[in-house]
């Protein structure tokens, strides 16, 4: 029976090109398995098949655990102060084995196991074919559409099977059983049965690839695509530098009569593609990225990481794009908030954050309205400037002497001074819960706080523009902490 044995194990790792130990290792599965149906509750059980002899040996064993986490799996685990007992220099984590009878190989039930046996051979060799396919480091993916499945499309190269979700195809697109598919590789995940590789055809990185090939100065390193947005089979933008003063990034990128450009986009069923020349200026790399349209002027924020850009009325629609297409691709090219607006906009937003500075400074500072506008007029914006610019900047301004500088600088300190240990009193009263509330910093803390929200059932309460006006978070950043802050209000009930 030994001699038999080992003659199979021979014939198949030779059949199915695979290493003896794996199917070995699959032998002993099977024989694990059949044993342990003759107990009652699910144990635990060893089989040790002798590679040279063939004869095997079979053990019932035990997990020690610590004495403190009790017994989660009766049937398989020991305590370890037990387990001491028997041994004693046995530690956590360990395994105590019993002999136990093993299972003649003529009882096992003969199509169990060839199940056993066959799919560990299976998973072996998907997993030889895998390694072999990714060890090549291809980024794209090209197969076949083999079948639908749920939904998904399993697309197949060679003997290898990728999965493309129906969330990372391209919309409207229509792929049929034997159609020729390419893909982004964007996951390896070997806990997935039958297609393991993970695709997209929506995501930026399959654009970027897809120039790489495209455009051999890319490969080359003298242009490098910096960055990529897109909205999936209509339109996108892409990023693009030269490493090379005599290499021209966008006409390169275009190609001769666009057939570089037109490659990408027949790939992408047609999808629009801009091409953006990159630069460190943030300002520049926006007025890039929202071209067709015209910028007239841009104001940045770099404390909201955000930008005013102001268009003419003709340039209005065209910089916002059809249903905000434009400037949503542009925001996630640059990574900056871009808030577009005409000139009257942008001239009373101005206005009214004159006014609300021209307020602070004669409240705090208490000066008059002139004295507030001369110092709004020569960039000063917050009482931390007054305070702490350098003294000879403030001294430059027309009409300003020493004293008067040297004055307001002193109230500027003093007022910051009181505003902090007035907000410091405002977060004490903040209750602890809210204080713990993942998502809320200290300055998002202090501003509920001026508010009057200080407990968690305060915020809960909040409206979603509410809660925007106060922090100045987003819609979205606020929605999600709204409804945070209310999930205690639910802990133990049904959905």
């Amino acid at each position: 029976m030994n001699r038999e044995l080992l003659m199979l194990v021979e014939a198949i790792s030779r059949e199915k090109n695979v290493e003896r130990d794996v199917v070995f290792g699959a032998v002993e599965a099977a024989l694990a398995q059949a044993t342990k149906k003759l107990y009652e509750g699910e144990v635990d059980i060893r089989v040790a098949v002798d590679r040279d002899s063939g004869a095997y040996e079979t053990f019932r064993r035990w997990h020690v655990v610590p004495d403190e986490a009790g017994l989660q799996l009766p049937e398989q685990e020991i305590l370890l102060f037990e387990a001491q007992e028997q041994i004693a220099d046995i530690e956590v984590d360990d395994y105590i084995e019993e002999p136990v009878d093993s299972v003649p190989i003529g009882r096992i039930g003969a199509m169990a196991a060839k199940q056993v046996i066959l799919q560990k051979i299976r998973d072996a060799e998907r997993e030889m074919l895998l390694n072999d396919f990714m060890s090549r480091g291809e980024k794209i993916f090209v197969g076949t559409v083999k079948r639908m499945d749920k939904g998904d499309i399993i697309v197949e190269s060679g003997r290898v099977e990728g999965r493309l979700r129906r969330g990372e195809m391209i919309p409207k697109e229509n792929l049929r059983t034997g159609d020729r598919v390419r893909a982004m590789i964007m996951e390896v995940d070997l806990n997935l049965r039958g297609a393991p590789i993970l695709l997209s055809r929506a995501a930026p990185e399959f654009m970027i690839e897809l120039f790489r090939q495209e455009v051999p100065e890319i490969e080359q390193g003298l242009l490098e695509i910096k960055s990529c947005a897109r909205d999936p089979g209509s339109r996108a933008k892409i990023a693009v530098l030269s490493h090379d003063k005599r290499v021209d990034p966008i006409g390169t990128c275009v190609g001769v009569r666009g057939s570089r450009v037109n490659g990408v986009t027949n790939e992408l069923g047609g999808e629009r593609v801009d091409i953006v020349l990159w630069s460190e200026d943030p300002a520049q790399f926006v007025i890039g990225a929202l071209a067709p349209a015209n910028v007239q002027s841009i104001v940045v924020d770099e404390e909201k990481h955000a930008m005013d850009v102001v268009v003419d009325e003709e340039n209005l629609a065209i910089a916002i794009g059809r249903g905000g297409q434009n400037v949503r691709l542009a925001s996630d090219l640059t990574g900056w908030k871009i808030n577009i607006m005409d000139a009257a906009e942008s001239a009373q937003k101005q206005a009214d954050e004159a006014q609300t500075v021209r307020a602070l400074f004669m409240q705090k500072l208490d000066v008059d309205e002139e004295i507030a506008d001369m110092l709004i007029s020569e960039g000063f914006t917050s009482l931390e400037e007054v305070a702490y610019v350098p003294l000879q900047e403030m001294l430059e301004i027309e009409g300003f002497d020493e004293d008067t500088v040297n004055e307001l600088r002193a109230r500027a300190k003093d007022a910051l001074l009181t505003m902090e240990i007035a907000r410091e009193e405002s977060v004490g009263s903040v209750s602890q819960d809210l204080r713990d509330l993942p998502g809320l910093d200290s300055s998002a803390i202090a501003k509920l706080a001026q508010a009057g929200v200080h407990t968690r059932d305060d915020l809960a309460d909040l409206a979603t523009d509410e809660l925007v006006e106060i922090t100045g978070q987003s819609a979205d950043e606020a929605t999600a902490l709204i409804m945070k802050a209310r999930e205690h209000w639910f802990d133990g009930q049904e959905s």
